[in-house]
């Protein structure tokens, strides 16, 4: 009786700090089972705002990382895990601690959301620039801009069909997160590893959303055709 009760507080809760969006990344149900357990720890005194402010720090981290790693040896690329934690808390929990506190601004969260979601892969872009040898720097301008492509499907996808998704199919930012931690970790003990994984990830951000668009460019049209017969 006890673990149904709790299954159905839980399954309440699940619904109201994710009711504003539908994730269909392969990590989504472990992660949001550990946003759950997160949001109620978390002290008062931190806000959605703060916790926003966290995820940057986050990025800023990464983007030590490589920084200390040009200077003082690659090891100290491993930093960067632990940024990719930070920014994975702050970026999770904002919104839905808002969600959770029964205090969301849907349009400033989305708009904050945004915004410093582009910040955070600029600055780890950045990192990548500066780490990586001349030849291969353009692959963190690459980076960059495709994660920008994402995130502009993401905004008009929104627009024309009215679902707000921050995910490609089976690939989310966390799976991202992820992908870029054993990027890291493989550059520790493999010189050079990261610059190839880089070039992997960048033509899989492209493929990806080269997808995308066309399918929504098909609602598009779908659209535009549905409001000329009506």
């Amino acid at each position: 009786m006890a673990l149904n009760l709790a299954g159905e507080k839980e399954e309440i809760n699940r619904k109201k700090v994710f009711s504003d969006r539908e994730r269909t990344n392969i990590l989504r149900k472990g992660e949001q089972r550990l946003i759950l357990f997160l949001l109620p720890k978390v002290p008062s005194f931190i806000s959605p705002n703060g916790m926003t402010a966290i995820g940057t720090v986050g990025s800023i981290t990464v983007l030590s990382a490589f920084i200390f790693a040009i200077f003082f040896g690659r090891a100290y690329l491993l930093i960067g895990l632990l940024g990719l934690a930070i920014n994975w808390l702050g970026d999770s929990l904002d919104g839905r601690l808002a969600y959770f506190r029964e205090t969301p601004r849907k349009w400033y969260g989305f708009a904050l959301d945004i915004m410093m979601d582009w910040l955070s892969i600029v600055l780890i872009g950045l990192g990548y620039y500066f780490y990586a040898p001349v030849n291969w720097k353009i692959l963190g301008f690459l980076f960059v801009v495709f994660y920008g492509w994402s995130m502009i499907i993401s905004l008009l996808r929104y627009k024309i069909i009215g679902e707000y998704k921050i995910d490609s199919g089976n690939l989310g930012p966390t799976e991202l997160r992820v992908i870029i931690a054993l990027i890291l970790i493989s550059e520790v003990f493999i010189a050079g590893s990261l610059n190839y994984l880089a070039i992997t990830i960048t033509i899989l951000l492209f493929v990806i959303n080269l997808i995308d668009s066309i399918k929504l460019l098909k609602n598009g049209d779908l659209r535009d055709r549905e409001e000329k017969r009506s």
